[in-house]
């Protein structure tokens, strides 16, 4: 079995986050981690490692740091890994970023392909399935609980306070929650061996059936109106009620005004 793992160098919001002057951020002088819900994708397919011997390849679209999520993943125990860097990838939505993965995960064999439901820096949960429509593959998101039976995936797909239980056959994609599991540690052995492993590198020129026209910025149909780093709120309302059926009376007419009740 053969998987890919598609993940996201993301900012360390508690950190604090840059923006460009056009509205992008500023990744490049910002801390970074991989991004929460690639990572229990990647413990999803790394226990599927373990119990198949499936091979694993980590994919990242990213400046060159963004290296470093890709080593981090083979020192867990993923066996290749891929970047994905271009100057003309800069400043992609959604859109174009599946545009670009779809791109060059064309060139990679694979069974199942494991996104992150959404990344912390955008919460869009767009790009693995736009990702799957450009493959033509169907798609299972929000999974709670990943089992591979003969050639079908069944994933336990998370839903309001329930959930699915959905199969199907591969090749397919699933996108992964971060309460999918608890990711296992680097080991140390892991670590010395990911940092001397080769890292593939591909640009614009890797991509397969792409077109300028839908990447980077320029092919990006969403555009960035205003960002900031804070969200500020109103000073609020503060009141003295005289008795404490009074504080209800209040509490509840709010409550009744805003529709919650």
């Amino acid at each position: 079995m053969k998987i890919v793992v598609c993940v996201k160098q993301v900012p360390d919001t508690k950190g604090g986050v840059k923006f460009n002057p056009d509205g992008t951020l500023d990744r490049g002088a910002m801390l970074a981690i991989m991004n929460p819900d690639d990572k229990a994708g990647l413990e999803a397919a790394l226990r599927l490692k373990d119990e198949y011997g499936a091979e694993v390849t980590v994919l990242t679209m990213g400046l060159p740091k963004a290296e470093d999520v890709l080593r981090e993943a083979m020192a867990m125990g993923a066996d290749k890994g891929i970047l994905v860097t271009d100057r003309v990838l800069g400043g992609a939505d959604t859109w174009a970023t599946s545009t670009t993965i779809a791109g060059a995960l064309r060139n990679i064999d694979y069974d199942l392909i494991i996104t992150g439901r959404q990344a912390i820096d955008g919460d869009t949960a767009q790009v693995g399935p736009q990702i799957s429509q450009h493959l033509n593959l169907p798609v299972i998101s929000y999974a709670k609980d990943i089992k591979v039976e003969g050639d079908s995936v069944v994933v336990q797909r998370q839903y309001d306070d329930g959930y699915h239980m959905l199969k199907v056959k591969m090749p397919c994609l699933v996108t992964a929650l971060s309460e999918l599991n608890e990711p296992r540690y680097m080991t140390p052995g892991g670590i010395f061996d990911a940092y001397d492993a080769e890292i593939t590198v591909w640009g614009r020129a890797d991509l397969k059936d792409v077109d300028d026209s839908n990447l980077g910025l320029n092919g990006s149909p969403t555009k960035i109106a205003k960002a900031s780093d804070k969200v500020r709120k109103g000073a609020g309302e503060q009141v003295t009620p005289d008795s404490p059926e009074e504080a209800v009376d209040y509490i509840v007419g709010k409550l009744a005004e805003k529709h919650v009740i």
